[in-house]
């Protein structure tokens, strides 16, 4: 089995502007950037994607039959979505940053819970045993799944694994 980790291009949202699940657009042109990123993508692989739109539009652009589930999405951001990261409590965003694996951010989720969901799909996905799998998702997701994959511990996935936008990670079992 060969599993595709792709993450999306980059976003229209600012820079310093938290964002999650909100429903971000992916900056243009792209095309040219979907074309380099298909050229490293097998021609015979089931497509799975994030619903989100910056996800969703890859996904189509390289398959018409692609599967989106909510599971793939970047970690809820509650309250803290499309808010300026200087302007959030910095209460809040240390008591976070302190153990962001298990700290929920105020009405959104903790890296945790996004393991949690991220896991129950890789793990559905290892069990249909397909040769050949595109996911395209977010940062949080594929570290998620980087962390499944290599059995690290979830507080050091973001030291680990950094994924630039529209990267491809290959993963053979």
């Amino acid at each position: 089995m060969e599993i595709y980790l792709v993450r999306h291009t980059e976003t229209i949202c600012e820079k310093g502007i938290c964002y999650g699940q909100a429903d971000m657009d992916i900056k243009e042109p792209y095309l040219d950037v979907f074309e380099e990123i298909k050229a490293q993508l097998p021609t015979d692989a089931i497509v799975y994607s994030s619903p989100l739109m910056r996800c969703k539009k890859m996904a189509e652009f390289i398959s018409n039959e692609s599967t989106f589930d909510k599971r793939l999405m970047e970690m809820n951001f509650g309250n803290w979505e499309l808010q300026p990261w200087n302007d959030i409590s910095q209460e809040e965003i240390q008591s976070w940053m302190d153990n962001f694996v298990t700290v929920s951010v105020p009405n959104g989720e903790s890296f945790e819970d996004l393991h949690e969901r991220v896991g129950e799909f890789y793990s559905e996905l290892l069990h249909k045993k397909e040769a050949k799998v595109i996911i395209i998702c977010h940062a949080g997701s594929i570290r998620s799944i980087l962390s499944h994959y290599h059995k690290t511990n979830l507080i050091d996935a973001f030291s680990l694994y950094s994924i630039k936008y529209g990267e491809v990670i290959k993963l053979s079992f």
